[in-house]
């Protein structure tokens, strides 16, 4: 173009194109990272696969938390559903006979310590209800029996059982009548049973009462359970995006050589976390299905589940889907805001820079004052779990961000010393992060862990009730309703001569009323009426002389209202009545006029006995209606299996006879089971632990051998490589269990005092400790393998 005056006109410069959008250049930089995570050759995918297996395992892990709820709800479905409907078990319902109901028998029993639930039954119609399960009533002599039942009787173990469940085997109890697959269970025909027996007439299944609700303080030890339990976890994930980071910076120096800027590299960075967490979520979903195809052929602190109850919740499992992968890209992103990747190298701000205490200090602080603000707990304020929950999880995070700043503080001091020390701290002062995000996982699990056994230690008392009973006379007590006329007499007998067995306190037992008619608003005077020879009397009272044909009158020791009562009932020379539950006739008897009144003593059961006491000569037990045969045995515990000899021989006797184990304490039912569900996740966290420590000690020597291989060939012993290993382990493993101690003791100490309890063992952390101290070196020993391997001169070749 010419202008008038006749110049030429300057060339037209083109407008240059619009950059791309923030969230468009973002995007791009992920999909870089996605692209050179996937094909960065074998170093590229050794990296992702080692952080796609660290993601994978706590993954499943949480898929395994979210399946709980699930697997608790179908386990109590399946309890109430084979339990006695609550209508059958009314007064009216319950003496009704129909073409429907079941007369049954508890025969439940125990075997080397696991439970056996069992029941004797008669139809006695022609469609008699039945239990989920099993697809017909037993015959007679026949039973249907839990695989885990059926398993465990043809083994050699199980001879003893088999002594006490002469039955033939006839079928196997499904899966909609068992709570676990390895519950021993079983059900078991018997023509011969009747009322007065003690069977018990059934109409229904099926309880629809509601579920007792937990106590407050339950509810805060069930809290903290979930916060120990997954708090590591999450830990764990954060810690594995993070694999390989060394390598990758090297690489991304080599893109800002090329062009490539400082925000450019960080997202290209996140990109590749990224593209290894979402192979993670793929890993921990395969584990997950894998480990879920075997639940019931394992047990964990007797503990199993049926591969069906293992079901993730929707929305727990959409928020691990997106929270693991967000978490891998603001955590790498965080990351990378420490580390200057220039062109020409790689430089981490922590080596020139220490690290700063103050904001460390807010999320502890701020964790404390949420618990001191949600104040005591008592038994009676419905508890509100989530300040707890938030309090606990804040005061848990702050201990792993105190870690690093403490153990760079103390190997800063650290001097001299052997070769194999000097290479560890000389690691640890240029680098420690790698180390302490290792054991900022072992440091939270015991920190939580020593929190929970002080609050157990605290509520023990609360939910452990004393029984009264007195295991130093007796370890059984035995209960039959088969009474003949030489019971008492022949219990004896039969329990001396088992093996094992040191003494046996021998009973038949009813009750006595006094005769008459008793309006609605009377109370009809009712005493014991016990059956025994002269040595089992004088354990239950102080008789002193005894002849067979004494009949004497037991007062209970200071209660002279109760001995009123006794007295109401036995008058001596006077008829007394011994009536029968099961319709039949009552038994009338007149008490002796020369029995001696005397003063009862509480029994190996703790039960203070009273009333009528009666030699076999004086009345005969086969008379009594509706009376038992109690049979309490002391027994040598050194004997193996003395228990088992024991159980064998009350069925014998009786197989509807009930075998209780005494104890001078028993535990709330709900808080064994919280219990047992810690102990469970204890060990599934410490297996979590173990794997992202063996996993990082891998990857840390996979990153470094080539130095190690340089150290070798200048003449470094690999012993000393391996010490040196071993100690740059222990020294933040140390300072992590003193930081986990520090602040479990005070988390402890804190909700003791919400719960209005006071601290009673100060020293639950050893333990813990100690499982943490020797996990690190198990995983230490585990790594000296590779670390040969990694020293061989191949080491020093490079492409």
């Amino acid at each position: 173009m010419t202008l008038i005056d006749g110049r030429d006109a300057p060339p037209h410069e083109a407008a240059p194109a619009p950059g791309p959008s923030w969230p468009a250049a973002r995007l791009r930089d992920l999909g870089f990272g996605i692209r050179f995570a996937s094909s960065g050759g074998r170093e590229g995918w050794i990296r992702t696969l080692l952080t796609a297996v660290g993601v994978g395992i706590g993954v499943a892990l949480l898929l395994v938390a979210s399946s709980v709820p699930h697997l608790l709800e179908e386990r109590d479905a399946r309890s109430r559903a084979r339990e006695e409907a609550r209508t059958s078990a009314a007064p009216d319902a319950r003496t009704e006979k129909s073409d429907t109901t079941v007369l049954r028998l508890g025969a439940e029993t125990e075997f080397r310590g696991r439970a056996v639930a069992g029941f004797l039954m008669r139809a006695e119609g022609t469609r008699p209800v039945l239990p989920p399960g099993i697809p017909a009533l037993p015959a007679d002599g026949a039973m249907y029996v839990s695989p885990a039942l059926r398993e465990l009787l043809a083994s050699s173990e199980g001879r003893l059982l088999r002594e006490r469940l002469p039955y033939a085997i006839t079928g196997t109890i499904g899966d909609a009548g068992l709570v676990s697959p390895d519950e021993l269970r079983y059900y078991a025909g018997r023509d011969a049973l009747t009322a007065a027996d003690g069977g018990h007439r059934l109409a229904a299944y099926g309880d629809d009462g509601a579920a007792e609700p937990l106590a407050p303080l339950l509810v805060v030890l069930l809290v903290m359970v979930c916060v120990v339990l997954l708090v590591p976890v999450g830990l764990f994930i954060a810690t594995a995006v993070r694999f390989g980071g060394e390598r990758r910076d090297r690489r991304l120096a080599a893109l800002r050589l090329v062009g490539a800027d400082i925000r450019t590299t960080r997202w290209m960075a996140a990109g590749e976390a990224l593209f290894g967490a979402v192979l993670g979520l793929l890993v921990g979903l395969g584990i997950f299905l894998v480990a879920r195809s075997f639940a019931g052929s394992f047990r964990v602190w007797n503990v199993s589940a049926f591969p069906a109850d293992l079901v993730p919740g929707p929305w727990f499992s959409l928020l691990v889907a997106v929270s693991v992968p967000l978490c891998a890209v603001l955590v790498t992103l965080a990351a990378m805001r420490a580390v200057v990747v220039e062109p020409l190298g790689v430089e981490r701000g922590g080596r020139h820079r220490g690290r700063r205490l103050w904001w460390r200090l807010v999320m502890p602080l701020a964790g404390a004052a949420v618990l001191l603000h949600t104040g005591r707990v008592d038994e009676f304020t419905p508890v509100r779990p989530a300040p707890i929950a938030v309090g606990a999880t804040l005061v848990l995070f702050g201990l792993a961000l105190l870690l690093p700043w403490l153990v760079e503080v103390c190997v800063r001091r650290l001097r001299g010393g052997p070769v194999s020390w000097q290479l560890a701290v000389r690691r640890l002062q240029s680098d420690s992060a790698t180390a302490t995000r290792a054991v900022s996982g072992v440091t939270v699990a015991v920190a939580g862990a020593v929190a929970l056994q002080m609050i157990f230690a605290a509520m023990g008392d609360e939910f452990t009730r004393i029984t009264g009973e007195d295991p130093s006379r007796a370890q059984f007590s035995i209960t039959s309703e088969h009474v003949t006329g030489d019971a008492a007499v022949t219990s004896i007998e039969a329990f001396r001569a088992t093996e094992g067995v040191r003494k046996v306190i021998g009973t038949v037992e009813a009750y006595a009323t006094r005769p008459g008619h008793y309006t609605e608003d009377q109370i009809q005077p009712t005493a014991g009426l016990t059956v025994g020879d002269c040595g089992t009397l004088r354990e239950i009272a102080r008789i002193g002389a005894c002849e067979e044909g004494d009949v004497f009158v037991a007062h209970p020791a200071n209660d002279p209202d109760m001995s009123a009562w006794v007295d109401r009932t036995a008058r001596k020379g006077e008829v007394v009545q011994v009536d029968s539950y099961s319709g039949g006739e009552p038994l009338r008897w007149t008490l002796p006029a020369d029995a001696r009144t005397v003063t009862g003593r509480r029994d190996p059961r703790g039960e203070m006995r009273d009333g009528i006491l009666a030699t076999v000569g004086a009345i005969d037990p086969a008379t009594l209606p509706s009376a038992s045969v109690v049979t309490q045995v002391l027994v040598d515990e050194d004997v193996e299996d003395v228990s088992e000899y024991v159980r064998n021989t009350a069925v014998r006797l009786d197989p509807g006879a009930r075998v209780v184990e005494l104890t001078s304490t028993v535990r709330s039912t709900q808080y064994a089971t919280i219990q047992t569900g810690l102990q469970v996740g204890s060990t599934l966290v410490l297996l979590l632990i173990a794997a992202s420590l063996l996993v990082q000690q891998l990857e840390q020597l996979r990153e470094r051998r080539r130095v190690l291989s340089v150290l070798v060939a200048f003449g470094t012993r690999r012993s000393t490589l391996a010490r040196s290993v071993l100690w740059q382990t222990a020294v933040p493993v140390v300072v992590g269990l003193a930081t986990a101690v520090a602040g479990g003791l005070g988390l402890g100490a804190m909700l003791t005092w919400m719960i209005g309890k006071e601290v009673t063992r100060w020293w639950v952390f050893l333990p813990m400790a100690g499982a943490g101290a020797a996990l690190i070196v198990l995983v230490t020993l585990v790594a000296l393998p590779p670390l040969y391997r990694m020293t061989r001169p191949s080491g020093l070749r490079t492409e």
